[in-house]
Parts: C-alpha cells; structure tokens; sequence
C-alpha cells in the first residue's frame, strides 16, 4: 500500500510539472457612464446580436467595419442578451485596430 502512495504522489509531481498553465487574456473595456463626452468627429452606435451587427441602423459586415468607422469619433457598443463574448471580443479587436477612435460598450 505505501508503494502505491509513492507512485500516485510521483505521478502527481510529474504531471504538475510537466504541464502547461495557459495565460489567459485580458481586453479592457471601458463602459459608457453618463455624463462621458464623446471626442471629436461624428459618433455613431453599434449594435451586436446574434442576427448580425447595425452600425446607426444600417447592417454592416464584419469585414467592412474598419472601413465604415474611418470617419467616426466615437462608438457606443450596444449588446443584445444574446451575444455571445466571443463576439464581442472580436468586434473589440476590430474597433481598436480604428486609428484615434475612442469606444463605449453600453451596459
């Protein structure tokens, strides 16, 4: 029995230290208060649900996006009870890679 206790404990310290821990991510959101100024330019809203995204009441594909938030300068994200996070976090990943645009997701 003690020799079955040694090698359950070998086992263990072998497969805690052979394993890799994954890092996991952090994206910062920042979540529109009331009373936050919006920066220059013409801001616009985004709207995520599952159907698909509207950018001030138009349907847009994901590709398109950049393109259509050139001229904007600032966001609001709005988010249906459906989404799911991963979506949002790729809809992030896309606005922050907008030059000088500030962005709100709206609770």
């Amino acid at each position: 029995m003690t020799s079955l206790i040694d090698v359950i404990f070998l086992l263990l310290l072998f497969f805690m230290l052979t394993s890799t821990f994954t890092k996991f991510g952090e994206i910062e959101l920042s979540v529109a208060n009331t009373g936050t100024s919006a920066t220059e330019g013409q801001p616009v809203f985004l709207r995520l649900s599952v159907e698909g995204t509207t950018l001030n009441g138009q349907v847009v594909v994901p590709e398109r996006l950049p393109d259509s938030l050139q001229d904007a300068g600032s966001v609001l994200i709005g988010l249906s009870d459906d989404v799911t996070a991963q979506r949002l976090v790729d809809v992030l990943a896309v606005v922050r890679a907008v030059p000088d645009l500030s962005y709100r997701v709206l609770q």
